[in-house]
């Protein structure tokens, strides 16, 4: 069984659900009000445990009522939570917004996310060794996840990296970094590169790849994926057609079943396809963990697919 450290944001989701989201200085009337335990950790943890990975999760929440729902939440999903560390303050929280097309506009207030330590890292160093893929996003501290990835290196565990929310990577951690899983606007924050069309799309990913960057995953949204290994070929995998109802976590869904597909830094054609399956099915259903789809359910639906060809 693969197993996956992920290190990483675990927030309470508030999902305000409208017919349209409003213009500047609009009130409008939400059509109703969820409360959904999330995070992008949270989420790429979870989603890789449900696809079949064995899940270390490494975070912080707060002192509030929020923080035993959100770890009831991942242990409950089958992720290992007892390196989760409570610090004083508020557990994370995104106010989120979803409109009648499924779309999603999300607020974040970091809380405990933001007093996740390199001191608190350096505590959980054992279960490093162990480890095949380490998962990380940009909703902790930066020196923090900067340290992670180090560490991660000097064991040669394989590093996945999803820069959301997006930020200028130092050029110098680039080689760090096995898998880059980003969709394209954040590839344009990185690169500079406008993802327009498939020309900028592939000069992005090749600058990333050039810059040291191992392998790079570009995710098109209803186009599907763009793979971009080391020696700079590419491999586009079309994305299945649904009905969208909430796309929240669709990115993270994808990168935790992608991580528990491949257990390495080698990326496959199948492996990608799994992971489209597994966001696919996301957005079908409402919130965020709790419509994180299983191993079973993922590859009913690949078979379903299969069928009909």
């Amino acid at each position: 069984m693969v197993k996956i450290i992920v290190v990483g944001s675990m927030n309470m989701d508030i999902v305000n659900h409208v017919l349209k989201r409003p213009l500047p200085g609009e009130t409008i009337k939400s059509l109703k009000t969820d409360y959904n335990p999330g995070g992008k950790g949270a989420n790429q943890a979870v989603a890789a445990a449900q696809a079949g990975a064995q899940v270390i999760f490494i975070g912080a929440v707060g002192n509030d009522p929020f923080a035993s729902q959100l770890l009831s939440a991942i242990s409950g999903s089958g992720v290992q939570s007892n390196f989760i560390i409570h610090k004083d303050g508020n557990t994370g929280v995104a106010s989120i917004t979803v409109d009648a097309s499924g779309e999603n506009h999300i607020i974040l207030s970091e809380g405990a996310n933001g007093l996740l330590t390199v001191n608190d890292i350096q505590d959980s160093l054992d279960v490093f060794d162990t480890a095949d893929i380490v998962m990380l996003q940009n909703e902790i501290n930066w020196d923090t996840t900067r340290y992670v990835m180090e560490e991660s290196y000097k064991r040669g565990i394989s590093v996945y990296f999803n820069p959301a929310p997006a930020l200028q990577i130092p050029s110098d951690v680039l080689h760090f970094i096995d898998v880059l899983i980003l969709n394209e606007t954040e590839a344009e924050s990185v690169t500079g590169i406008p993802i327009s069309n498939d020309y900028g799309a592939v000069q992005a990913s090749v600058k990333l790849i050039n810059g040291g960057v191992g392998n790079v995953v570009l995710t098109l949204g209803n186009k599907g994926s763009m793979f971009t290994d080391s020696s700079c070929n590419v491999m586009y995998v079309p994305s299945f057609d649904v009905q969208a109802v909430d796309t929240t976590a669709a990115g993270d869904t994808f990168i935790g079943a992608l991580a528990a597909s491949t257990g390495s830094k080698d990326i496959s054609e199948e492996a990608l396809r799994f992971a489209s399956a597994a966001a696919a099915i996301k957005i079908t259903r409402k919130g965020a963990l709790g419509g994180i789809p299983n191993k079973s359910e993922i590859e009913a639906f690949l078979t379903t697919i299969n069928s009909k060809k």
